[in-house]
């Protein structure tokens, strides 16, 4: 089932899957280049009793594309008004790729809406910029992208070539992803589409200084946290494990809220390329969480 409303900052698309139970909801967040429609394998999966939230974020696909408003901080807040139009408290976040960047921000702006995070193929943005050698070698693109003007320069009329470029580097099931491309190749060629999506990327130096902030003042995520990623994806470059702990940290009893692990014969488009396996992950994730937590009666 699909909507499209307008909240306060903007008209909002997402996709709901599933039913409203006594299990918390789910919010599910994607990343670039594609929509909410990367959920479709693994919904199936997770939705026998439970409600499952995707959105467009801002820029993306049938949600609004204005020209400002792509910091992390910002598409945060977006994702609050929709849980507040749909009268959800608190929920699972699950993102990927940008999506998962924007769920970082959302733990740490808005820790009382969220029971779990999970972090998909990424490692935290201020992380990953405090290295630019790191950066640059296997993520030319962000850097590209960040440019004024010249990426829409150079794409424009060539959208599918330069996204298939992406989906078949990045990924190690292709075969699995080549039916969705159609798809994030017509939501790209829409007019704004390319440009909202190099937006995204030309927000970071705000997000860095936002996470520096944070950083500086002893500002982490509070929340349980599981960080995955595909051993042979994009993160996997990249130490993982080690890049996000500094950013997630205790519980009350001083348990580590952070777990994290690969995804074997897996490339960058976890949700896709391992639907099943990610079902899993996330299934025994959210019960292992739901019975360390007590009962808040908030859905």
């Amino acid at each position: 089932m699909t909507h499209l409303m307008d909240l306060p900052s903007l008209r909002m698309h997402w996709r709901e899957h599933g039913r409203q139970s006594d299990e918390p909801a789910a919010l599910l967040l994607h990343g670039w280049p594609q929509t909410s429609a990367c959920w479709d394998e693994l919904a199936p999966l997770l939705a026998d009793g439970r409600r499952l939230i995707a959105p467009d974020l801002r820029g993306y696909d049938l949600t609004d594309k204005p020209t400002e408003g792509y910091t992390k901080r910002r598409m945060a807040a977006d994702v609050v008004e929709l849980l507040d139009h749909l009268g959800l408290e608190r929920v699972h976040l699950v993102g990927h790729d940008r999506g998962a960047r924007v769920g970082h921000r959302f733990a740490l702006d808005h820790p009382e809406r969220l029971h779990t995070l999970t972090v998909l193929d990424i490692a935290p943005t201020h992380a990953m910029f405090g290295g630019t050698t790191r950066t640059a070698a296997g993520y030319f693109h962000w850097l590209f992208h960040m440019q004024d003007d010249l990426p829409e320069l150079l794409t424009s009329g060539r959208e599918e070539q330069y996204l298939r470029y992406f989906f078949q580097r990045w990924t190690f099931r292709r075969d699995l992803l080549e039916p969705k491309i159609p798809e994030y190749v017509r939501a790209f060629r829409q007019p704004g589409a390319m440009r909202a999506g190099f937006d995204d990327y030309r927000a970071t130096w705000e997000d860095v200084a936002h996470d520096e902030q944070d950083l500086q003042a002893g500002h982490v995520v509070e929340v349980p946290t599981l960080a995955l990623w595909g051993a042979q994806g994009l993160a996997s470059q990249v130490a993982v494990d080690e890049l996000w702990r500094p950013y997630v940290g205790t519980g009350p009893q001083g348990e580590d809220l952070l777990e994290a692990r690969p995804v074997e014969d897996c490339g960058h488009f976890i949700p896709e390329e391992r639907p099943e396996r990610l079902a899993s992950e996330l299934a025994e994730f959210w019960s292992r969480c739901s019975q360390q937590q007590a009962p808040s009666g908030l859905s």
